[in-house]
């Protein structure tokens, strides 16, 4: 017999208040992590940078494609379709989709096994890629254990339990990885670091939600998940065939180090995103599914959601592109990704607009409209097949990287359908985030040609930006204090939104 949704799934008695709340206190707990996370994350990636060579660095980002696209169909958006399901959850659900879940992944570690002598073949792994290869495929396995102890805590929005298995990950991986390199371990850095990194996040994610794996299955169950879930994966496969099934066909047209010196520009190009977005899609994919009958409250949600995030992206990519020149001067060993900088600067731009279209991604599939997505994925993956790949083989690491930027300009269709569900007004919550951006960025530039490059400059111009950009915001809102302290789902202000 079930247990009751009191025992498994309170959230489905959360009022639209008390999801304000958590949606509010859970964005606010995601931001402290991340930029915890991503404090070590930009000095463990600029040591590793530092340690290793283009190719080698280029080695882990290949090998991450391949078991990235494999980990697609190792959930069949089993976990999204169970945070977004309106109705209550039973231990029949939760079973049923931890065995169905664990018997795709083993039939994927099979595959990797299997398949491991084509996959070395056909990019050129050495013995130390295989290792890694493999360490990446255990963690798929460790990955799967964790997803209902994380589905309950996103049901419930107890964002402030869910970030501690993350950080121990954080941690632990980047500064194995980080003493490894260091040491001289090369591209088996990432294998220790991989390894320990799936124990220590599996370990900490059960202490912290604990919940007895059980295996069981049923049909009605199953497919009631799947009504969701599997167009919401073919979106995710979509995903991945557009972004590393791409790196991985252009691992053949720019070889190691031609995709280490692309990977090196979309980490630092999108670096934004992850800083400060992830966590609000995070917090938001819940709250708007528990929102979703309510359009006022969805569509100011959205409103407030968006302008958050331009407002922090817009000036991280401006500061980025005007400072990542003298850093690669600065940093010893770093020239080397100097070939890299035309790509960064592009791919920012792409980045600029995911800041308002990934949102709204978000958003429809959190309200069920998960083939309105689909549609719009279809676009874009066909796009990026049909630019990126001639523009490489045109101009190389630069071609692909415009490649990616002009598929990110065909993001304007997504506004235009979303308007359909919620209305938002994109010129008012992306202008003055844009405008003070620009005039910051033309101030640094202007700063950045009086003096010569130095730590001290680089510090020094940041710190500026940061108090250009701040006073900029202010002369152009008055009220952006008042709009900051209120920037609750609940609360709107009619004066930016």
């Amino acid at each position: 017999m079930d247990e009751s949704v009191e025992q498994i799934d309170p959230t489905s008695k959360l009022s639209i208040e008390i999801v304000k709340q958590r949606a509010v206190s859970g964005a606010a707990i995601l931001t402290l992590r991340t930029f915890l996370m991503q404090a070590i994350a930009f000095f463990a990636t600029a040591l590793l940078t530092i340690f290793l060579e283009p190719a080698q660095y280029g080695v882990f980002f290949l090998v991450s494609a391949v078991i990235n696209f494999l980990a697609y169909f190792g959930d069949i958006g089993f976990a999204a379709a169970l945070i977004q399901k309106r109705d209550k959850l039973t231990q029949d659900d939760l079973k049923t989709i931890f065995t169905a879940q664990q018997v795709l992944v083993l039939l994927l570690i099979a595959i990797v096994l299997i398949g491991t002598p084509v996959i070395k073949n056909t990019y050129h792994f050495s013995l130390d890629a295989v290792y890694l290869l493999w360490a990446l495929t255990f963690s798929l396995f460790t990955s799967s254990l964790k997803t209902i102890p994380s589905v309950l805590l996103e049901r419930r929005l107890e964002f402030n339990k869910l970030i501690i298995p993350q950080i121990v990950e954080a941690i632990v991986f980047y500064v194995s990885a980080v003493l490894l390199a260091w040491k001289g371990f090369g591209v088996s850095s990432f294998t220790i670091a991989v390894i320990l990194r799936g124990v220590s996040g599996l370990a900490t994610t059960y202490l912290v939600s604990p919940w007895v794996p059980s295996f069981s299955f049923s049909t009605p169950a199953f497919k009631s998940i799947l009504k969701f879930g599997i167009p919401y994966q073919a979106n995710a496969f979509l995903t991945m065939i557009k972004d590393d099934g791409m790196t991985l066909f252009l691992g053949g047209i720019l070889g190691s180090s031609g995709i280490g010196l692309l990977g090196w520009a979309q980490k630092w190009a999108y670096a934004p995103l992850r800083f400060f977005m992830d966590q609000v899609i995070k917090v938001t994919f819940p709250a708007f599914s528990r929102l979703q009958d309510n359009k006022k409250e969805l569509s100011n949600a959205a409103s407030k959601s968006i302008f958050f995030v331009c407002l922090l992206v817009f000036p991280s990519l401006i500061l980025l592109i005007l400072l990542a020149p003298l850093l690669t001067e600065i940093i010893p060993k770093y020239g080397k990704w100097s070939p890299a900088l035309l790509a960064l600067t592009v791919i920012a731009i792409n980045s600029g607009l995911a800041a308002i279209t990934t949102p709204l991604t978000n958003l429809l599939n959190a309200i069920g409209k998960i083939s309105v997505t689909f549609k719009l994925m279809i676009m874009w993956t066909t796009l990026t097949w049909i630019f990126v790949p001639i523009l490489a083989i045109l101009y190389g690491v630069n071609g692909a990287a415009i490649g990616y930027t002009l598929v990110g300009l065909s993001s304007i269709v997504a506004l235009f359908i979303t308007s359909k569900y919620i209305d938002i007004n994109y010129l008012k919550i992306t202008a003055k985030p844009l405008v003070g951006s620009v005039l910051m960025g033309v101030i640094i530039l202007f700063l950045r040609n009086l003096f010569s490059a130095s730590f001290i400059e680089v510090i020094a111009l940041g710190l500026t930006g940061v108090v250009v950009y701040t006073i900029a915001l202010f002369l152009l809102e008055p009220s952006l204090y008042d709009t900051m302290k209120g920037l609750k789902f609940g609360k709107s202000n009619d004066k930016v939104f």
